[in-house]
């Protein structure tokens, strides 16, 4: 007779526990993911917001440093609202705030988009359903903003839609929504037409949207906008005059390559567009930076020279100081990674570039050789040291660059891993070095895999997407290192019930798993892992004798640092947890059954159904 102990399978049933907790925020100092843009509001000064592919949006707090989540309320029944695809920030009443959410527009996410409406700045939200899928975890996400509120009548909001949707309008904040029929083109390029999921080829639709403020107000509201569909060797940038009653093409522009972002500089009543090659973020190879003079109607091409030059790189982020000196503008490469991503600073409209660091090969080796032209302080996150490599610093996947707007010694940029920026870059003009910190700080926005709280030693392991995780010594304190040797995604994690100091991780790639022996401070590579085996479901048996690994090939046992053999008994791709005081013990779940081992997981009987349950979530 097996006894079950305090064995707990969860069947899919919400526990409440609101009354006996308070919640917060573990401290990563660091957002862990891609931050496609952050949008400063244009009438009030210290108001901004910042937005994540699956993180929510987040508000900058009355200190101007710290970040607070706006979207933690959403639930798993909510999950779309984690993908944000857009912002708006009411440049009339500031108290509007217009968040555009949804995760994917291919089958992984069946839901249509939400329009999320505050009138105080984000502490409540009203929903409004969208007639179309958003993709705010999709490819060409860093494109924008998609969202846009006319400045002359805040009544009036454009929306950019993917999938060939084309441009939508509302006339009353953003209740209702009407296609705009007059505007043809939708965008109509897709990064890999042979995609069979969905995800790289749907068509990324219509990327931008800008007010020219410079224009003659009408009754409608603001006279010309600008909109940048995505397209390639088309039209991709379209002008209306008279507030988006009819379109038509701007000329002389470039057809080459995908319009991406956009900046309006009222004082040289331009129009400054970057352009890749691909959707981004973490592609393009290929790229162009133009300036649009309004009042001519001719372009100019004022790319940045090649620091390197055999790098392959696009354009992402620009920015236009609309308080400082007129021409000075701001641009950053995309899915340039050696040595490192590159910004680029101009003061007489693009004429002339400055970089934020060069690069060379010196002889007599002529190994690389960068100059910086900035100090790194990632005090506020010390574990970013740990995930760069060689002389990666400034970040990856830069799409949201932007220069306060009232404060020209201000700028922030989005990363792959976090948000940087700096709070003295007009020294960039003069000594040519700028302080450029880590200011994530109260933001996190990774996939959360897996999380352990060990009796004793460290209050909290995480496994989480791309970066690994994390070992917590104190919840209000950011780490100062991650999981190393770093597996991107770890996907399980456990510690042994009788020897807490003692755990076990995975990855998503063969070959990856680690066991620590100082309660996850530090790892070291199992030298036995099985080949052919990853990701699935990991357990270390109670004294840490015996490692469970359950995956879609087979469930693996390995007792005292040996070779992994099959385990008997227990069907593949079962759950399985180890009991945390009896080292002979090892639990499963599959199809509805439990099974129980007592020969630290050799082999498995199967004991007993679960009620009526088919499948169960997860073992405790």
């Amino acid at each position: 007779m097996y006894s079950l102990g305090l064995l707990f399978v969860l069947l899919g049933t919400a526990l409440d526990v609101t009354a006996q907790y308070t919640w917060k925020n573990v401290h990563t100092g660091a957002g862990g993911g891609f931050i496609p843009n952050v949008i400063f509001n244009q009438k009030q000064k210290g108001l901004a917001f910042l937005r994540t592919d699956i993180g929510g949006a987040y508000k900058l707090n009355t200190d101007g440093i710290t970040w607070s989540p706006l979207l933690d309320f959403a639930d798993n029944a909510r999950a779309n609202y984690w993908g944000v695809e857009s912002i708006a920030t009411d440049p009339v009443n500031t108290q509007n705030l217009y968040i555009e959410v949804g995760l994917y527009t291919n089958s992984w996410d069946p839901n249509n988009g939400t329009l999320l409406i505050s009138n105080n700045q984000g502490s409540t939200f009203k929903a409004v359903p969208l007639p179309f899928k958003v993709g705010g975890n999709m490819p060409g996400r860093g494109a924008g903003e998609r969202l846009v509120i006319d400045p002359n009548n805040n009544n009036v909001l454009y929306l950019g839609a993917r999938s060939g949707h084309g441009l939508y309008k509302s006339i009353d904040s953003g209740n209702t929504w009407n296609k705009v029929q007059s505007l043809n083109a939708t965008g109509t390029f897709v990064p890999d037409p042979t995609d069979t999921s969905g995800y790289n080829s749907d068509p990324l639709g219509v990327g931008w949207i800008i007010f020219d403020t410079t224009s003659p107000k009408i009754a409608a509201g603001t006279s010309r906008i600008f909109v940048g569909v995505e397209a390639e060797n088309s039209p991709s940038i379209w002008v209306s005059n008279d507030a988006g009653v009819t379109w038509a093409p701007v000329p002389g522009q470039n057809t080459t390559y995908i319009t991406h972002k956009a900046a309006l500089s009222p004082a040289e009543h331009s129009l400054y567009v970057t352009y890749v090659n691909t959707a981004g973020p973490f592609d393009g190879s290929l790229g162009w930076i133009g300036k649009y003079n309004i009042t001519s109607g001719t372009w100019t091409n004022v790319t940045p020279a090649q620091a390197i030059s055999d790098n392959y790189y696009g354009f992402g982020g620009i920015s236009v100081d609309l308080s400082g000196k007129p021409g000075t503008v701001m641009a950053a490469s995309l899915n340039e990674y050696y040595p490192d991503a590159q910004i680029w600073r101009s003061i007489d409209g693009g004429a002339t570039w400055s970089v934020l660091y060069s690069a060379s090969y010196p002889p007599p080796d002529y190994a690389l050789d960068v100059t910086r032209y900035y100090s790194w302080d990632i005090s506020s996150a010390p574990w970013i040291q740990s995930y760069t490599t060689g002389s990666e610093q400034i970040g990856w996947g830069i799409e949201g660059l932007n220069i306060d707007p009232f404060d020209s010694n201000h700028f922030l940029y989005g990363t792959g891993l976090t948000l940087y920026g700096s709070h003295n870059l007009l020294q960039w003009d003069g000594v040519h070095n700028i302080t450029l910190s880590n200011l994530a700080s109260g933001i996190e926005e990774t996939a959360v895999l897996g999380l352990i709280s060990p009796p004793t030693g460290a209050h909290l392991i995480s496994a989480v997407g791309d970066i690994g995780g994390w070992t917590h010594d104190n919840l209000d304190v950011a780490p100062t290192t991650l999981h190393v040797p770093i597996f991107g995604n770890v996907m399980d994690l456990d510690y042994a019930g009788l020897k807490p100091y003692m755990v076990v991780r995975i990855g998503n790639a063969v070959g990856q798993l680690a066991t620590s022996g100082d309660g996850g401070h530090t790892w070291t590579l199992y030298a036995n892992a099985p080949s052919g085996v990853s990701s699935g479901n990991i357990q270390y048996s109670a004294n840490a004798t015996s490692i469970l690994w359950s995956t879609s090939t087979g469930v693996y046992v390995a007792k005292n640092n040996g070779t992994f053999v099959a385990a008997t008994g227990i069907p593949t791709g079962s759950l399985v947890k180890a009991d945390k005081t009896n080292d002979a013990y090892f639990y499963g779940t599959s199809g509805g059954w439990i099974y129980v081992s007592s020969n630290g997981g050799t082999s498995f009987t199967k004991t007993t159904l679960l009620g009526s349950a088919t499948s169960a979530n997860g073992i405790a």
